[in-house]
């Protein structure tokens, strides 16, 4: 029985790619602030649940006015953490209409601790800790869609 599950394991183990392995397309996205400013991000897309889980981990920190979107399909709560992330982030959580319902600022780094999204969202944006602040990006600023997402 021992050696069935050794196998079992060794099989999967090898038949999912590795973490590091797992690649991002890259695109635009923008927001427009409440007094008409338009915010554009380069960023990585997130759109399968293995790039999801990949996330930011273990990257370094991230320049202005890049992030990774994480697109979930679905609008539904969203719980994300900071475990094998280095750096400290702002996590903006994005409803289906592109209305912001919360940042997180400045999350701490390697931490496991759960940041929620608060109420159902389809999309978290996330950028260097305390940018969104110094760029003026907050509550009363919306995603602009459709996003351009690859296929």
């Amino acid at each position: 029985m021992k050696s069935a599950f050794a196998t079992l394991f060794l099989l999967l183990s090898l038949s999912a790619p590795a973490v590091s392995q797992v690649t991002f397309e890259r695109g635009q996205l923008a927001f427009e602030t409440a007094d008409g400013k338009r915010i554009v991000f380069d960023v990585e897309w997130a759109l399968t649940a293995e790039q999801r889980a990949r996330g930011l981990m273990e990257r370094p920190a991230l320049a202005d006015r890049t992030g990774m979107l994480f697109d979930f399909g679905e609008t539904r709560m969203v719980t994300m953490w900071m475990a094998n992330t280095p750096e400290s982030l702002d996590m903006i959580f994005i409803d289906k209409t592109g209305r912001i319902v919360r940042i997180a600022e400045r999350t701490t780094p390697l931490s496991e601790s759960i940041v929620s999204s608060g109420e159902p969202v389809l999309y978290v944006l996330e950028i260097r800790g305390g940018h969104a602040r110094e760029i003026g990006l907050d509550e009363r600023a919306r995603l602009v869609l459709p996003l351009d997402l690859p296929q």
